[in-house]
C-alpha cells in the first residue's frame, strides 16, 4: 500500500468508513464479513488518521447496492465526499460501495474532484490520477458484472427447474403439497366448498363485488392460511374481501395448470414495479399437472367479465356499470361499422344519452353520426319484451331449482362453520381435563379458554339457526308462486322500481349481441342481432330537433298575416285565443308571442302598413298643414277626409287639396264632441 498519497491536507478531513451488507440473512449469517469491514478503522489508524476522526457509516446493512435511491447510508456519504469534508473512502472492496456503474463512476468523479482517496482490501488509490482511476472502473465494472453472472445463475436454474414443473411455489388456497411435493386439494372440505362457491357465486352474478356481498349476506367466512409467526400454517377464517376474490379469479393454477413467469419487472435490476405480461409471453406453462376447480374455458370467460366489468369508456365492447343508456356497449355505427360512444346532456331536468359515432371526433371532426339514444333504447326494450314473454315460465322454474340448490349449498357451508367451533370447544375442554389439578394457573387460563369457546359456539348455533329459519321464509311456498308469477310477467320484472338500469342492462346483453344503427333523412334504421343469430330490422322517425319543435304552424300564421292588417298584437292574441288556438309550446297567445311570430314572418303591423301607403297620424296633420288638434278631430270626425282608427290612433289619408280645410266651417256641437273625446296623438 503506497501510504506517500496520504497528504496533511488528507489528514486534516475524515475518514468515512462505509459498512454494508446485502441482506439481513447475510448480516446474521455472515458476520464474519461485517467484522473485516469494520476492521479497516485500524488500517486508516495506520495511515495517520485518528479514532475520533474515523467517520463510520453502516446504517445500509441488509440493503442491495445494485441500485443507491434507497440507500441513505451511501447517499450521506456522497454528499459528504461532494463538501470536501472527506479525505479517504474506505470499503471492504468495491462491491461493498456500489454494485451499479452509474453510482461508482459518480463516486470516482466526485472523489477526483475534491482529491479524496479509496481504500480497499487490496490498497489505496488516488482518483485523481489516470491508473489508479483506470484500475478502479475496472473494479467496479467486474463488480457489476459479477451481479449479473449471479443473476444469471440463479434465474437459469429456477427457470430450469419450472420448465419441469418442480420448481416449488407456494400452493394457492384450497390446495397443499402431498408429501412429493405434488399439489392436491386441501383436506379441509370447508376451504374446498367455499373456493367451489367463489367460483359459482362469480359465474352466477359476474361481479367480484357481488361475491362479496353473497358472502356477506350469507354469514360465510373465507379462510386465510398464515405464512409465518408461531401459528404459520394454520387457517383462519375471516370476512372475504374484493381484493382475494379478484386473486382466485386471476389466478390460473385453479385450473391445474403449472404456470411460471407471468410478471416482468419494469426497470433496473433490484427496483421497479411488476407488471403483468399476456399469456403468449409466460415462461412456463403445463397444464394439466393437479386436480382443477374450474376449466380453462372458464378461468377465461371469467377474466373476460372481469376486463368487461372495469370502467372505462364502451368505445372498445366493454358494457358499463353506470349511465342511463341501455344500448351503451351494444350499439354499431350502421356507416363505419364502430362501436357508438355515448354522450350525456340535461333536458328538462333529465339525463338523456346520444349515441355518437367516434369516426371523425378522433381528428376533431363532426361524428360520422349522432343519433338520440332515449327512443332507441325504448325501441329495443319493446322488442326484447315482445321476444322474451313466453319463454318467462321455463325460465321461472329453472330459477327455482337454482335457488333451492344455492340454499343447501349455503346451509351445508354454514353447518361446517359450526362444527369447526365446536371442534374447537371439545379440543379447549380435551386441554382443560388434561391437565393435572395441582397447576392451578394453568387450569384456570384453559377453563377460561374453554367457556370463551362454547360461548362462541353458542352464538355460531344461534346465527346458524336463524339464517335457516329466514332462508325457509324465503324459499317457502308462497314464495316460489311469487317467483313464478313474477317471472311470467317478465314486463313487469323489466320495469319495476327495484330494477336498477344496471340489472336491465345485464338482461338485455344476456339476449343480443350487438345492434347497428344507422341514420337516414327522416327516419332510422335498427338492426337487433340476437344471441342465436337471428336479426330484427325497426324503424323509428328521426325525433325533431327543439326548434322544429316549437315551430309555429302554417295555419297560425296565415291568420296572423290577415289579423295584421287590422288589428295590433294584443287585439290578434285575443282573437287566436278566442278560436281556441294554443301557441307552440303549449300555451296562451301574448302579445310578445305575435309580435315573435311577426318578425320571424316579416308580417308588418297595421301601422306599417297605412305608413307605407300614405296615411298619417293626426300629429302628422297638424305639422303638415298647420291645422289645430281640435280642428283635425272635427275634420275626422265629419268624414271631410279619409280616416281610420288603428291601435287606438286616427289615420288620415291626405289628398292635393287638403289645403281648403283651413277655411273650411266645422260644425260646432261635433266640434264640441270631438274636443271631449280622448284621442292619443
Amino acid at each position: 500500500m503506497d501510504a506517500t498519497k496520504v497528504s496533511p491536507e488528507h489528514l486534516r478531513r475524515s475518514a468515512c468508513l462505509y459498512v454494508r451488507q446485502s441482506t439481513f440473512r447475510q448480516v446474521e449469517e455472515n458476520r464474519e464479513s461485517t467484522a473485516r469491514q469494520y476492521d479497516l478503522r485500524r488500517r486508516a489508524e495506520v495511515l495517520g488518521w485518528k479514532p475520533e476522526q474515523i467517520l463510520v457509516i453502516d446504517e445500509d446493512l441488509g440493503l442491495s447496492a445494485a441500485g443507491a435511491s434507497p440507500r441513505n447510508g451511501f447517499q450521506r456519504m456522497v454528499a459528504e465526499v461532494g463538501l470536501g469534508q472527506v479525505g479517504m473512502v474506505l470499503g471492504l472492496e468495491v462491491s461493498r460501495l456500489a454494485r451499479s456503474s452509474s453510482d461508482w463512476h459518480r463516486l470516482l468523479e466526485i472523489c477526483a474532484l475534491t482529491e479524496t482517496l479509496i481504500l480497499d482490501e487490496d490498497g489505496l488509490y488516488d482518483p485523481s490520477h489516470y491508473n489508479d482511476r483506470l484500475l478502479l472502473g475496472l473494479k467496479g465494472t467486474m463488480s457489476e458484472a459479477e451481479l449479473h453472472v449471479l443473476r444469471a445463475r440463479l434465474w437459469g436454474g429456477q427457470l430450469n427447474k419450472a420448465r419441469r414443473g418442480e420448481l416449488w411455489i407456494r400452493p394457492p388456497l384450497g390446495y397443499v403439497h402431498d408429501e412429493k411435493g405434488r399439489l392436491m386439494f386441501d383436506p379441509d372440505r370447508q376451504v374446498q366448498s367455499v373456493v367451489r362457491l367463489l367460483f359459482e357465486t362469480f359465474k352466477r352474478t359476474g361481479s367480484a363485488r357481488q361475491v362479496v356481498k353473497h358472502f356477506e349476506r350469507e354469514s360465510i367466512l373465507w379462510p386465510r392460511r398464515l405464512k409465518s409467526g408461531p401459528h404459520a400454517g394454520e387457517t383462519i377464517w375471516r370476512p372475504l374481501r374484493a381484493i382475494q376474490v379478484l386473486s382466485v379469479l386471476h389466478n390460473p393454477r385453479y385450473t391445474g395448470a403449472y404456470v411460471f413467469g407471468r410478471t416482468r419487472r419494469r426497470g433496473g435490476p433490484g427496483s421497479g414495479r411488476l407488471w403483468k405480461v399476456p399469456r403468449e409471453q409466460w415462461k412456463v406453462f403445463l397444464p394439466d399437472t393437479h386436480p382443477a376447480y374450474l376449466c380453462w374455458e372458464e378461468y377465461e370467460a371469467n377474466r373476460a367479465r372481469l376486463r368487461a366489468n372495469a370502467v372505462g369508456p364502451s368505445s372498445d365492447g366493454r358494457p358499463p356499470r353506470e349511465g342511463t343508456a341501455l344500448l351503451q356497449g351494444l350499439a354499431l355505427c350502421g356507416r363505419c361499422g364502430r362501436r357508438l360512444t355515448v354522450r350525456y346532456a340535461v333536458r328538462k331536468e333529465q339525463l338523456c344519452p346520444d349515441y355518437l359515432c367516434p369516426t371523425g371526433l378522433e381528428a376533431a371532426k363532426q361524428p360520422c353520426q349522432t343519433l338520440p339514444g332515449r327512443g332507441l333504447d325504448e325501441a329495443v326494450a319493446e322488442t326484447v319484451l315482445e321476444a322474451v314473454t313466453p319463454a318467462a315460465l321455463e325460465v321461472a322454474l329453472e330459477v327455482c331449482q337454482e335457488l333451492e340448490v344455492r340454499r343447501a349449498e349455503v346451509n351445508r357451508l354454514r353447518r361446517n362453520q359450526v362444527e369447526r367451533v365446536r371442534e374447537e370447544a371439545e379440543l379447549a375442554q380435551r386441554r382443560y381435563l388434561l391437565v393435572r389439578p395441582e397447576n392451578r394457573l394453568v387450569a384456570d387460563n384453559l377453563e377460561r379458554e374453554w367457556n370463551e369457546k362454547l360461548g362462541e359456539l353458542a352464538r355460531a348455533e344461534q346465527e346458524y339457526q336463524r339464517l335457516r329459519r329466514e332462508a325457509e321464509a324465503e324459499l317457502s311456498p308462497e314464495a316460489r308462486e311469487r317467483v313464478l308469477a313474477l317471472a311470467s310477467d317478465f314486463p313487469r320484472v323489466w320495469k319495476a322500481a327495484t330494477t336498477s338500469l344496471r340489472d336491465r342492462k345485464r338482461l338485455l346483453r344476456l339476449l343480443i349481441e350487438d345492434v347497428t344503427l344507422l341514420r337516414h333523412a327522416t327516419r332510422i334504421d335498427i338492426e337487433i342481432r340476437w344471441k342465436g343469430g337471428a336479426t330484427t330490422h325497426l324503424e323509428r322517425p328521426v325525433p325533431k330537433s327543439a326548434p322544429d319543435l316549437y315551430r309555429t304552424s302554417g295555419d297560425v300564421v296565415a291568420q296572423v298575416r290577415i289579423l295584421a292588417a287590422t288589428q295590433n298584437d294584443i287585439e290578434i292574441a285575443d282573437t287566436l285565443n278566442g278560436r281556441g288556438l294554443r301557441a307552440s309550446r303549449g300555451g296562451a297567445f301574448t302579445a310578445a308571442c305575435v309580435r315573435g311570430i311577426r318578425l320571424a314572418h316579416e308580417i308588418p303591423s297595421a301601422e306599417a302598413r297605412l305608413r307605407s301607403a300614405g296615411w298619417i297620424t293626426v300629429s302628422g296633420a297638424i305639422a303638415a298643414f298647420g291645422l289645430s288638434r281640435a280642428k283635425v278631430r272635427a275634420i275626422a270626425s265629419q268624414g271631410l277626409v279619409e280616416s281610420i282608427r288603428v291601435n287606438d290612433k286616427i289615420f288620415l289619408k291626405p289628398t292635393n287639396d287638403c289645403g281648403f280645410l283651413k277655411n273650411q266651417p266645422v260644425d260646432q256641437e261635433v266640434s264640441v264632441i270631438t274636443n271631449e273625446m280622448q284621442y292619443e296623438a
